[in-house]
């Protein structure tokens, strides 16, 4: 099949016959390397009944993943090694065999790290390239500004006056986390891990302070920065930092538990301080968040964000790296910590707005 090609926009004009496609080549021991990826060429794969075939633009990159290169089950299903990674992504329809979808839709879905990919048409959702960039449908707006929104207002359920203390608040999660704390009239606390990220925190986001834990001693600069203890956490890291607010918690206060990305290339979880004897003395509340228990109720997050990202409520950040060759970089540089709010790949232009 020969359909209109493009990476980056360089090939605007010729034809793509082959498929850069990521597969999973080993599973990692510890933390993953290039060696646990190997990129194929792919024949372009044709749409059956009721399918599409999905040009790439945005591929995004999520701490979650890890998970899925274990062969363990989780909630999120293991990659078969020699088998494609997927990834949420966000694409251009460019053959479709599905009466919902023509060429030229921009869309969401699950796919693949690849140029092209070919979904089932009744899994795919309409991105509108009016209503903001197409790539804030992998971030702001799209998984991680929900599971912020969901996290803090179902799980975390904050009031006026609490102190909320945000683990990787320069991330795509807790940048988000913050700023609705924010306006829902917390004092709030972020931690991050570069001084460039506690300034966008406090300069740009409104947070009322935050910790570079790479320099700050964090026990210390928490207790320093929460003079009247914390009554929410929303735990994106887990580890030593997750220890430290543990002994700043009130009574009644409620810890989110969104990610560990602290401990998933551990190869065996390591024993900390053990803070669960914490609870019984504040009577403290720990529960997890996964988006997807919210799946009937994604419309209301996306409008609402929506609007707060137009009326500047909610500001945000995307780090980008160019072409699909780069989404193992991508990929790895989020254990290192190199990214500023949403992680993506740019795998092409659009072809299809008249631009």
């Amino acid at each position: 099949m020969t359909v209109p090609g493009g990476v980056g926009g360089d090939m605007a004009d010729a034809d793509a016959e082959t498929n850069r496609t990521w597969i999973l080549a080993e599973r990692p021991d510890g933390r993953p390397d290039a060696d646990c990826f190997e990129l194929e060429e792919r024949p372009v794969p044709e749409p059956g009944p009721r399918e599409v075939l999905v040009r790439t633009l945005y591929v995004s990159v999520d701490p979650y993943m890890r998970g899925r290169m274990r062969d363990a089950e989780s909630y999120a299903e293991p990659w078969d090694v020699g088998e494609p990674m997927r990834a949420g992504v966000v694409g251009e329809v460019v053959a479709s065999e599905h009466g919902d979808w023509s060429e030229g839709d921009v869309v969401n879905g699950n796919l693949l790290w690849a140029e092209y990919a070919v979904a089932d048409g009744d899994d795919l959702v309409a991105v509108d390239p009016d209503l903001a960039p197409v790539s804030t449908a992998l971030g702001v707006l799209g998984m991680p500004g929900r599971t912020a929104y969901f996290g803090l207002l179902d799980v975390g359920a904050p009031t006026p006056g609490d102190t909320v203390v945000v683990s990787g608040a320069a991330g795509a999660v807790g940048s988000v986390v913050g700023q609705i704390a924010g306006e829902a009239g917390c004092r709030v606390v972020g931690v991050a891990g570069a001084e460039e990220k506690v300034d966008w925190l406090t300069d740009d986001l409104g947070f009322d302070a935050a910790i570079n834990y790479e320099t700050d001693d964090v026990s210390a600069a928490l207790s320093e920065a929460c003079p009247e203890g914390v009554d929410l956490y929303y735990d994106n890291v887990g580890g030593p930092i997750t220890d430290a607010v543990f002994g700043e918690l009130n009574v009644r206060a409620t810890v989110v538990v969104c990610g560990q990305i602290a401990l998933y290339n551990a190869t065996e979880v390591p024993t900390g301080p053990r803070k669960l004897g914490k609870l019984i003395e504040t009577r403290a509340r720990v529960e997890g968040v996964l988006v997807r228990d919210y799946a009937d109720r994604y419309r209301e997050a996306n409008e609402r964000l929506a609007r707060w990202v137009d009326d500047g409520t909610v500001q945000y950040r995307e780090t980008v790296t160019e072409g699909i060759e780069s989404a193992p970089e991508a990929f790895l540089g989020l254990f290192e910590g190199v990214n500023i709010g949403k992680q993506l790949v740019r795998v092409a232009d659009r072809r299809y707005d008249g631009a």
